[in-house]
């Protein structure tokens, strides 16, 4: 049985994020155990489960089985209703999240990674100040596992981070309220991202219609915590958003959760313990997504895991800090653009998005792009321009 066995690592949370790890980790020749606390892996589901092309092809080729929809085209409506479409330079989808996470986790196991659900972890075991395992309970019966390596990859709410004794807090203004439901009986066009930008829709954060198919779609927003605190909830906001616009649909699911628009973590390590994904703080500031950069954190955890054990070093925080260069030369440092552009967006009135919206339609829609938009967006700051020609060109 898993509960008498000791593994090279531990995964906490059964996400693409947790998952990719195990895989990468297995592939290398690590003994890997991956305890998710729900009972299915891929539920509930828990975002937008929208991927670009790029940011999915880094790791597999796209299944058709996984993919609900394809996106190319993106339309963002403004504040005064002017509304601005284009066709998108890359991509993307919208998954179901279900079978892609799953099939993650078989794509692990298939490496020789174990997976338990409904096992749930409530603590960690500390030896000499060294993470050296996880304690919890699976099927009401306790347990104690223990490992060279402690992942935790359980979330933004990450508790195996703060038993670790990282600060993974997050400041309001960083932490967005989010709110998505699954509609159906709605006409939406299938290859089309809309957004819609308004302090009177999502204050501080923006609205969401991803196509699912079959008249069906996630509508959601997630709006700032700043704003939050102000007494309206983020489901008053949507409430009111689909009564004015899908005033006949039907709710099929509803999610909520706080979403992590922050810096990564300055230290996503501590000895015997890495962190990936959400619980690293990997989502994209600007845009909220968070695949792609959690999946690839979980690779970069691993191959530092694999190096370190084939070099018979010890896991201690010093080391472990490769895996941190590893982030920074992947995803890091744009990352970093991605936050400066936001907390420059997150100033903005509806007067500033307005006059966005009109910079924007006076482009001719075969020269309008993403990188456009944004640079419209901070022309008043030079130093962000700056940060957008090189997120945009890949500098």
């Amino acid at each position: 049985m898993w509960q008498q066995q000791q593994f090279d690592c531990i995964v906490v949370g059964g996400g693409p994020a947790g998952t990719t790890f195990a895989q990468v980790a297995s592939r290398g020749g690590l003994s890997v155990l991956v305890l998710e606390k729900d009972r299915d892996i891929g539920m509930p589901v828990r975002c937008g489960e929208a991927i670009s092309d790029k940011g999915l092809r880094y790791f597999h080729d796209p299944d058709p089985r996984w993919i609900l929809s394809t996106i190319d085209r993106i339309k963002l409506t403004a504040p005064n209703g002017t509304e601005i479409e284009f066709d998108l330079n890359d991509k993307g989808y919208i998954l179901d999240r279900r079978i892609f996470d799953y099939d993650l986790a078989h794509m692990a196991v298939q490496e020789g990674a174990m997976v338990v659900t409904k096992a749930y972890v409530n603590g960690l075991i500390i030896d000499n100040d060294m993470v050296c395992g996880v304690k919890g309970n699976y099927l009401n019966t306790p347990f104690e596992v223990k490992a060279k390596f402690v992942i935790g990859a359980d979330g933004v709410e990450s508790r195996v981070g703060r038993w670790g004794g990282l600060r993974t807090q997050v400041k309001l203004k960083d932490m967005e309220s989010g709110i998505q439901k699954t509609v159906s009986g709605i006409e939406v066009q299938s290859n089309k991202f809309e957004f819609y930008l308004s302090r009177k829709w999502a204050p501080g954060g923006y609205l969401w219609v991803f196509p699912k198919g079959n008249k069906s779609a996630n509508i959601g927003l997630a709006i700032s915590g700043y704003f939050a605190k102000e007494g309206k909830s983020a489901q008053k906001f949507l409430d009111e958003f689909l009564q004015w616009k899908y005033p006949e649909c039907s709710v099929l699911t509803t999610v909520v959760g706080g979403i992590p628009v922050d810096k990564t973590l300055k230290c996503m390590v501590a000895d015997g313990l890495m962190l990936v994904g959400d619980a690293a703080h990997t989502v994209n500031p600007m845009t909220g997504g968070g695949i792609s950069s959690g999946m690839m954190s979980g690779m970069a955890a691993a191959e530092t895991a694999i190096e370190l054990l084939h070099n018979k070093k010890e896991p201690t925080r010093a080391n472990l800090n490769s895996y941190e260069k590893k982030w920074a030369k992947l995803r890091g440092k744009k990352h970093e653009k991605y936050y400066r552009i936001k907390e420059a967006i997150f100033r903005f009135d509806d007067d500033d998005l307005n006059r966005i919206a009109d910079g924007i339609a006076a482009v001719k829609e075969e020269d309008r792009s993403l990188m456009k938009l944004f640079s419209i967006a901070v022309s008043k700051k030079p130093t962000l321009l700056i940060d957008v020609m090189r997120l945009f060109t890949g500098l």
